[in-house]
């Protein structure tokens, strides 16, 4: 069957780390008569050659290419290029994985659309990656139509009949952003351009030990002279005007402002700072006119003029006074409705820990040249933040935590400009009130959540600034989470964290669900009808499973039971029980609220029932009498300070004995 896709994964000394790339590989649901993997290896001197001999030799569709290090990765990338014989080549780089389904979607997804080039959705563990592209999915793409420039990493599934119509490789030797020309070349040349949104594709990892070629300190000159390259092709390929200026304004932007900013900029060694704005002015004054820098927010224009004007002592002020301006989340109201969660919240931005205020009236920013100073820049800010608030954002996004795969969820907000109370004259708050609908069925890109736990995120677009923060903390008096719902095969529970942030856990809980502390009150028992009211939520009649057990024997039993919604809070269980089979025996039930799962859970209920002839009988266990109770804490409390004193003695008794012998 003809190769439909050749993966290329150029790979220098990864150690274990490749390991994950390998096992995304063997786990591909594209059959392995269907796309092959080459990997180059470039000179490594560690154990990986002889693991991927073993691999290529284990599996038919690895191969392995060996050859002298050549310091960076254009040249084993154009080298797997050569060697590759698919419809569409993917580059992957060994420290990092791919989604399961992540070569049959792109492929898929890229012949239906005609596409020269396919971007899958990207996750970034420990490491940036684009958003906004990544809202929905574009079947045709442009650098004009989307924010395609916002991913430049190599990363994607490109047409290899393309590639040698245009004759386009990566630069090679060691250098920087080879990858910058190589995309941009793709996107502005390919017959069509194909984003898929709605499916994680592409794992990008930091390392633990931080040796990604990504996160090392550059040489200034090198790095801006590389970046030049991709700013030609830009030139190349494009008129001047409005496209070729927004195109700029990425570099612009991503590699040079926001390097003079906040923290990323403070963080650096001083001789370093001074260094890098040295070369990144160098590229504005010379490259950059009005109309790249006329679509930057108003906080990115004022850094961009002061770099044009030679002000490094203005930059680094302003960079103090915005590491002080964060976001915060104020988790209101979480709700069940119509099989959804209905999750309220409010944000802000707050500066040295307090709520952000602005002047009471306000107008666009326009810059003629730099501010005068870092206050004249400060005020602004604050009036374009005003000017602007009505298109100001703040969107919900769930991320997965195992995994940092992260999806939008529809929000519905509303502005309020509040006064400050504090005295002050002509100040006010800029607080956006929103409403997100996490609806379980479709959370996840369209799909429904994946088991796990998943953190809320609020993604805050105010006063020329896009920042994110957790969704919390939120105090447990007066916000009540809403009880686990059972939507779409799922067991949904919303939470606080440990921090108090707001967090659901798919499929995984447990205790927390509340079924533990059920007795007679909730649980009856009468002739063939078990029936239980849960601490649950359900959108309509729902199928669940009862296990019964026998202790004695561990034989065990089931019976389909239907989950309904009450009048009240809760849900009603009930279910038919095969009387024939639980006569003369003692009976632990179990509940299975997801029966339709390759792997059903069962939760243990703390009931017992008894067959007997008229039917079945409720059996509560003895509860733990006061004396009982009381020994249990003293025992717990002994052991705690028992274990306090050993901790303390320890290390005195372990000198002695060394003293000793």
């Amino acid at each position: 069957m003809p190769v439909k896709v050749s993966v290329i994964v150029p790979v220098y000394n990864p150690g274990p780390y490749i390991e994950d790339c390998v096992d995304s590989l063997l786990r591909q649901s594209l059959p392995p008569d269907e796309f092959e993997a080459v990997f180059v290896d470039d000179g490594s001197t560690d154990g990986t050659p002889a693991r991927l001999d073993a691999l290529a030799a284990e599996h038919s569709h690895f191969r392995v290419i060996h050859q002298e290090n050549s310091g960076w990765s254009g040249k084993p990338r154009n080298v797997g290029i050569a060697a590759s014989t698919g419809e569409f080549v993917m580059f992957v780089d060994n420290d990092d994985y791919l989604g399961d389904e992540a070569l049959e979607r792109m492929y898929d997804y890229g012949v239906a659309n005609g596409a020269d080039v396919v971007v899958g959705k990207m996750a970034g563990k420990g490491r940036p990656v684009p958003v906004e592209l990544f809202r929905r999915n574009h079947p045709r793409a442009t650098v004009a139509n989307t924010p395609l420039i916002d991913s430049l990493t190599p990363h994607k599934m490109l047409r290899r009949a393309f590639l040698d119509r245009i004759g386009l490789r990566f630069p090679e030797g060691r250098r920087r952003l080879e990858d910058h020309v190589f995309v941009t070349e793709a996107y502005l040349r390919a017959d069509n351009v194909s984003v898929l949104s709605d499916y994680v594709c592409y794992y990008h990892l930091k390392r633990d030990d931080a040796s990604n070629a990504g996160f090392q300190r550059f040489d200034p000159v090198g790095y801006f002279k590389n970046l030049r390259e991709a700013l030609d092709v830009v030139e190349r390929y494009t008129e001047p005007g409005l496209v070729r200026d927004r195109l700029y304004r990425r570099w612009l932007r991503e590699e040079m402002v926001q390097r003079m900013r906040g923290r990323r900029l403070l963080a650096l060694p001083e001789d370093y700072r001074k260094e890098l704005f040295d070369e990144i002015r160098g590229v504005v004054v010379e490259r950059f006119g009005p109309g790249v820098t006329a679509g930057l927010q108003a906080t990115q224009r004022i850094v961009a003029a002061l770099i044009a004007a030679d002000r490094f002592d203005d930059v680094v002020a302003y960079a103090e006074w915005e590491t002080a301006v964060v976001p915060k989340a104020v988790p209101g109201t979480v709700e069940w409705a119509d099989g959804a969660l209905r999750v309220g919240f409010t944000a802000e931005y707050t500066s040295g820990g307090a709520p952000m205020t602005f002047p009471a009236s306000g107008a666009p920013t326009a810059l003629d040249g730099p501010p005068e100073d870092v206050a004249q820049a400060v005020a602004l800010v604050g009036a374009d933040a005003v000017a602007r608030f009505g298109k100001a954002t703040a969107d919900l996004v769930m991320r997965e935590r195992s995994s940092s795969a992260q999806f939008f969820q529809p929000v519905e907000i509303t502005h309020e400009t509040v006064k400050t109370q504090d005295g002050g004259e002509g100040r006010v708050r800029l607080v956006l009130h929103a409403t997100a609908t996490v609806d379980p069925a479709v959370a996840s890109g369209g799909a429904p959540l994946g088991g796990g736990l998943w953190d809320a995120y609020v993604r805050v677009k105010l006063g020329g600034w896009t920042k994110e923060c957790r969704l919390g903390p939120g105090s447990r008096p007066g916000r009540t989470l809403a009880h686990a719902g059972v939507v779409a095969g799922r067991v949904v529970l919303p939470y606080w964290t440990a921090h108090g942030n707001f967090s659901l856990d798919v499929d995984r809980a447990g205790k927390r669900l509340g079924l533990g502390t059920l007795g007679a009150a909730e649980i009856t028992a009468h002739g063939d009808r078990f029936s239980a009211s849960l601490p649950l939520y359900v959108p309509g009649d729902t199928k669940a499973l009862v296990r019964l057990t026998a202790p004695a024997s561990g034989t065990s039993v089931e019976a389909t039971g239907t989950l309904s919604a009450t009048d009240g809070p809760g849900a009603l269980l009930e279910a038919a029980l095969p009387m024939d089979v639980l006569k003369g025996t003692t009976w632990r039930p179990a509940l299975s609220l997801t029966p339709d799962a390759g792997e059903p859970r069962f939760l243990t209920l703390p009931v017992a029932l008894r067959g007997e002839p008229d039917g079945v009988h409720l059996v509560l266990p003895p509860r733990p009498g006061v004396v009982r109770l009381l020994a249990r804490k003293t025992r717990r409390t002994l052991r705690r300070m028992v274990g306090a004193a050993l901790g303390k003695v320890a290390p005195t008794l372990k000198a002695r004995l060394r003293k000793k012998a």
